[in-house]
């Protein structure tokens, strides 16, 4: 059970015209189409960043794994016995073979499907067949390889660099910023996969602005006002602050609260729905009552995964009221509309008129999400 007791003031907001560059214009027409710089950002932010992989819910049970690809890597991500995390390339010491097929699973022990060498949840090879009479050989010397894994809130960092920055320096401008929602706790009551045919940056400098919300999201500007937005963190890898929801309504189909309150949420935030980027494929959405989580992965210069999830408090599943579907089926909607301009932006882009186009002052956060970008490519 989640604890209801800690009580954090959240931090103070300023207005995000203090931070806007006049002049300002969008990305050049190779970034989001060229496969060169597509292979660029795969080297440079996805294998060496620290990327968001999944949360402690999806294994809560010793055993229980799933596997994510990485700037190309295969990654498994299992609890292991003990209770901890474990990360690991999903390749077996022994010729190279993916251990694990299944996207998702429980199992006591990881299994070569090839060869049948044997892997202990922590990585340690258990079993080889017929290897005895091996001269020289020893089981401790072909553990299964490491990927580099931190934990924030309850969520799972992975990063394939050798010697990363740690996660705790990366993130310091988080620490306790998100306590009172008690993201360690909450468990996913549903998740959406959608396959977006678009660059995967003009879905975050999509999700950064509002100006499109009244042609795109109707029902969405009814609720929350489309210029209601306040931010508090406007330059660098986390970007992002609160859009206002009008009084006594909530981000659902229905416009009602569908779920308890996720954590100790001061009487203003229940007006309020908070919007964050993360760098470089999370965007966290805080309500009252509920967090959404997407996780970007992209594939190639024109084509996106985006991993949706809806996270509830757990003691909210055994009650009468819960309905997350109000939630989910309206932000459904919302997404699609989303990933539906961001996919006639890609198609407008490449096109040879294409020019990079001046940001209006609504569009701050966007042109700073851009020089971030820009930064960690240089």
């Amino acid at each position: 059970m989640v604890p209801m007791t800690q009580k954090k003031e959240a931090p103070p907001f300023r207005k995000t015209a203090e931070t806007f560059m006049s002049g300002a214009t969008t990305l050049e027409q190779r970034y989001f189409v060229s496969p060169e710089i597509f292979a660029e950002e795969q080297e440079k932010i996805f294998a060496r960043q620290w990327v968001l992989a999944g949360h402690q819910s999806q294994i809560a049970k010793a055993g229980d794994y799933f596997v994510q690809e990485v700037a190309g890597e295969s990654v498994i991500v299992v609890q292991d016995q003990k209770g901890e995390v474990r990360t690991f390339y999903n390749v077996c010491r022994h010729r190279g073979t993916r251990l694990c097929e299944d996207a998702m699973g429980h199992s006591a022990a990881i299994q070569c499907p090839y060869h049948a060498w044997t892997y202990a949840l922590d990585g340690r090879l258990i079993g080889v067949p017929h290897m005895e009479s091996v001269p020289g050989f020893d089981k401790a010397e072909y553990s299964l390889h490491a990927v580099k894994l931190a934990m924030w809130e309850g969520f799972i960092f992975v990063n394939l660099a050798q010697e990363p920055t740690p996660l705790e320096k990366v993130f310091a401008p988080l620490v306790g910023k998100f306590s009172h929602w008690h993201l360690p706790g909450l468990r996913s009551a549903k998740r959406i996969e959608y396959d977006v045919r678009a660059n995967w940056k003009l879905m975050f400098e999509n999700y950064s602005e509002c100006y499109h919300c009244p042609g795109v999201h109707p029902m969405l500007s009814k609720i929350s006002p489309y210029d209601s937005a306040e931010n508090d963190l406007c330059e660098g890898p986390f970007l992002g602050g609160f859009m206002k929801i009008n009084a006594g309504k909530s981000l659902s189909m229905s416009g009602n609260a569908c779920a308890l309150p996720v954590g100790d949420i001061k009487a203003e935030d229940h007006a309020r729905v908070f919007y964050y980027s993360i760098f470089p494929n999370m965007l966290l959405s805080l309500h009252p009552e509920y967090v959404m989580v997407h996780q970007l992965w992209p594939h190639a210069p024109d084509r996106t995964t985006i991993v949706c999830d809806w996270f509830f408090h757990p003691d909210a599943f055994a009650r009468k009221d819960f309905n997350p579907e109000d939630a989910v089926e309206f932000w459904d909607m919302t997404n699609k509309q989303d990933w539906h301009v961001c996919e006639l932006s890609q198609q407008g882009i490449a096109s040879r008129a294409y020019q990079p186009g001046p940001y209006s002052p609504r569009e701050r956060i966007p042109a700073a999400w851009d020089r971030e970008y820009l930064r960690q490519l240089e």
